[in-house]
């Protein structure tokens, strides 16, 4: 499914839109350049899937996974932008995470073999014809 974001604010209302059909168990992937809303996105996730609106939700840049009491789950929150070896994320608790919550993934190509094969893939790209609105596209995999 492709949507169009003209601004932060649409990015949030599709997110918030596709938290209300998470459940324990999905994997969420989003796919992006830096600047592509990745993190607004994941965002609207969090407070969505948590049930408070004004959450505050680092990014997990430095410290690589953030984990939510969620509604009805936990839910865990990783980039990893800076991990070099995919082996890291079982430091991670990424068992755990697979096991018992909703994990939501920046960077998933980091993941190498370890990508899970039930996921949903998120990717947020520059519109064709205007660089301020952002194609983000839902794909099951």
């Amino acid at each position: 499914m492709k949507h169009l974001s003209k601004s932060p604010g649409d990015t949030a209302r599709i997110a918030a839109g596709l938290a209300a059909e998470i459940e324990s168990g999905d994997v969420l992937l989003l796919h992006g350049t830096l600047g592509m809303g990745k993190s607004v996105f994941a965002r609207a996730l969090l407070r969505t899937l948590t049930g408070e609106p004004n959450i505050d939700v680092p990014s997990p840049t430095f410290t690589l996974v953030q984990i939510y009491d969620g509604l009805d789950c936990p839910v865990y929150h990783y980039d990893l932008y800076r991990i070099e070896d995919p082996e890291e994320i079982f430091e991670l608790g990424w068992d755990d995470a697979l096991a018992d919550g909703i994990v939501i993934v920046e960077w998933p190509e980091r993941l190498g073999p370890y990508k899970p094969p039930r996921a949903l893939d998120i990717t947020l790209s520059k519109a064709d014809n205007d660089p301020d609105t952002r194609e983000i596209l839902i794909e099951k995999n």
